[in-house]
């Protein structure tokens, strides 16, 4: 006598959701909330940077630790984890965190951003350090079911830069605002790697698609060695490393990257915005990494250097990567409009004045924030503009996400 065991099909595996869409996979609440968020933290910070606002309700509301910490461990770690979410769900077949578990995430991220400028402080921090390491458990339980092996090191990323945030709290309860600002320096860099490893899989394949005779090269000696130097380069900038060790590293760095880029048949996209938005975006990679090694050389300051890392790549490959995802994941044409190249083109000029204006002509420093304060803030808008009906509704195609 035989026994036959069932395979579960995947509509078994991940039964139809019935809930709001709102919160039927990862980038829908994430995104908003993250694009939303964007606009009122960028505004709130040129009020303080200018002087026109002066709260005082925590150590750090209305400081540069605010803002830094606020940008990095708050808005850009939104994102990151909407996309692995969504992410997930193709790379294993299995459904990630939806419904009442991914509310009570995106509630979670939300209660933190509120509590990070109003307080108490020890609620605050206890609600700020819960987020990163509860996503990132409930990314690696689906990796783990999945044996998806090969997406173990983003779980584990996402969980080091939730350890980075707990340390920043440390440091602030010590004291040590220094070491707190080294800490979001050094989770500015793992964002980065986020973009380089992501980057390196989408960019190349969604130019090729795109572009049916785009000749995409990839170089063996560039893969190998390109996260381990962004890794050490971020490193040794972020831990004031002596400018002998910081420049060689941040230099090659620079280097693979820009060879990295080279090979993706960059000015082919100039055409398709979509694409090349994501190209925009790696490119200030290896000017990121080039001002690491000016600024370990004095050349430049180091709030520059690493405003082309978070201001130009991370946020350019945010908008890129924000648009592009939740056309797809609604179900509509991998096609963007006038509305979003607008944005394309605020949130790249405002990475563009932020660094440039600053390393070139410094005296201008205060304007060029301002400046790409509020194009920040009109890409971010415009975005929230056009997709906030689309992520607020089901599918246009009828399928599930």
């Amino acid at each position: 006598m035989s026994i036959s065991i069932p395979i579960p099909s995947p509509a078994q595996r991940n039964p139809r959701y019935r809930g709001h869409p709102a919160l039927a996979l990862g980038f829908r609440p994430f995104y908003l909330l993250a694009a939303a968020f964007g606009t009122i933290a960028i505004a709130m910070w040129v009020l303080l940077y200018l002087g026109g606002w002066q709260p005082s309700a925590q150590p750090w509301t209305g400081t540069m630790l605010w803002h830094a910490h606020e940008m990095v461990f708050g808005f850009a770690a939104a994102v990151v984890v909407g996309f692995l979410f969504t992410a997930g769900r193709n790379w294993t077949g299995l459904q990630t965190p939806q419904g009442i578990w991914l509310g009570t995430l995106a509630g979670l991220w939300t209660l933190a951003r509120v509590l990070m400028w109003t307080g108490p402080a020890w609620l605050a921090i206890a609600v700020d350090a819960a987020f990163l390491p509860a996503c990132a458990l409930s990314f690696f339980i689906v990796l783990r079911r999945a044996d998806n092996r090969r997406n173990y090191g983003l779980a584990i990323a996402l969980g080091v830069l939730g350890a980075l945030d707990a340390g920043f709290h440390a440091a602030m309860l010590a004291g040590r605002a220094d070491i707190a600002l080294r800490l979001t320096e050094a989770a500015t860099g793992l964002v980065t790697v986020f973009i380089t490893v992501i980057g390196g899989r989408v960019i190349p394949m969604f130019t090729a698609n795109a572009i049916a005779d785009a000749s995409i090269h990839r170089y063996a000696w560039v893969e190998r060695s390109v996260v381990v130097l962004t890794l050490l380069s971020i490193g040794a900038h972020s831990a004031h490393a002596p400018a002998w060790l910081t420049i060689p590293l941040a230099a090659a760095a620079a280097a693979v990257h820009a060879v990295r880029l080279a090979g993706w048949a960059p000015l082919r996209t100039r055409r398709t915005p979509i694409v090349a938005m994501l190209h925009v975006a790696y490119a200030f990679l290896p000017i990121g990494f080039a001002l690491i090694a000016a600024a370990s050389a004095g050349w430049v300051d180091r709030s520059t250097a690493l405003h082309a890392l978070t201001a130009g790549a991370i946020a350019c490959a945010i908008l890129a990567m924000i648009t592009r995802t939740a056309l797809g994941h609604t179900g509509r044409r991998l096609a963007t409009g006038r509305l979003e190249h607008v944005a394309y083109a605020c949130i790249a000029l405002a990475a563009l004045l932020r660094v440039a204006v600053p390393a070139v002509l410094p005296v201008f420093k205060a304007y060029a924030i301002a400046g790409a304060g509020v194009l920040w803030i009109a890409a971010f808008v415009l975005y929230l503009i056009r997709y906030t009906p689309w992520l607020l509704r089901p599918r246009v195609d009828g399928k599930e996400g």
